[in-house]
């Protein structure tokens, strides 16, 4: 078994270079997914949720209302821990029950868990590999203007709401520049799935890239949750 978790800023990317090792035949655990799941009718941690912040974040039907959940914890760090402290465990959880799950089947599954939020929420970076979908703010900007129709305020906004493209950088293993042409990109994540070797990874070896441009010892990862 491998486990790869793949982060990027918004319009890095990402989700091309996800898409394309879903083709190749990893498993795709969405941190996002898994994120609207918990919260779902009948989950614990919506109950912690509605316990924590009150019926005004519950809709009449018994689901979440994101929007009034969004209203108090966007401005509010100790509003947002709360939610985090509440989520993130859940999470977690279902992330470990998904592994156990296929990996009985399959004991040489390749797992990459899609975190966008990866640097933001300083969480156990306890990956085989930290992959980052590169391109520099400027270029993700524009994406966000041209693709998804936001305005230059909204689209720096989203950005600056992120860490810095330094941050993602630091903890990386690969940093894949998505710069370029997309078939480029490509042919790169294709190059590195042909590259991961479970042998080495299953002995405990740090595997490196030699072309990887930056790669960090396991040891000097922040362990924070």
């Amino acid at each position: 078994m491998i486990t790869i978790a793949l982060t990027g800023g918004i319009a890095s990317g990402k989700t091309t270079i996800s898409n394309r090792l879903r083709e190749l035949g990893a498993v795709i655990i969405d941190a996002d997914e898994l994120a609207r799941k918990v919260v779902e009718p009948g989950q614990q941690a919506l109950l912690q949720i509605a316990q924590r912040f009150g019926d005004g974040v519950m809709n009449e039907d018994g689901t979440l209302n994101r929007k009034a959940l969004a209203e108090i914890v966007f401005n509010d760090d100790d509003e947002l821990h709360a939610l985090n402290d509440i989520t993130h465990p859940a999470i977690r959880e279902m992330t470990q029950q998904i592994i156990a799950e296929v990996s009985a089947e399959e004991p040489n599954t390749i797992f990459v868990h899609d975190i966008p939020l990866l640097a933001e929420n300083r969480s156990n970076y306890d990956y085989d590999f930290i992959w980052v979908a590169d391109s520099p703010a400027e270029t993700r900007k524009e994406r966000l203007m041209e693709d998804r129709g936001m305005s230059a305020e909204e689209a720096q906004a989203r950005i600056d709401a992120q860490v810095s493209d330094e941050e993602r950088r630091m903890i990386a293993d690969v940093v894949i520049d998505t710069t370029r042409a997309i078939p480029e990109t490509l042919d790169e994540v294709d190059q590195l799935f042909m590259r991961l070797d479970l042998s080495e990874v299953d002995s405990g070896e740090q595997v490196r890239y030699d072309t990887a441009p930056v790669t960090i010892p396991v040891e000097e990862r922040s362990t924070e949750t």
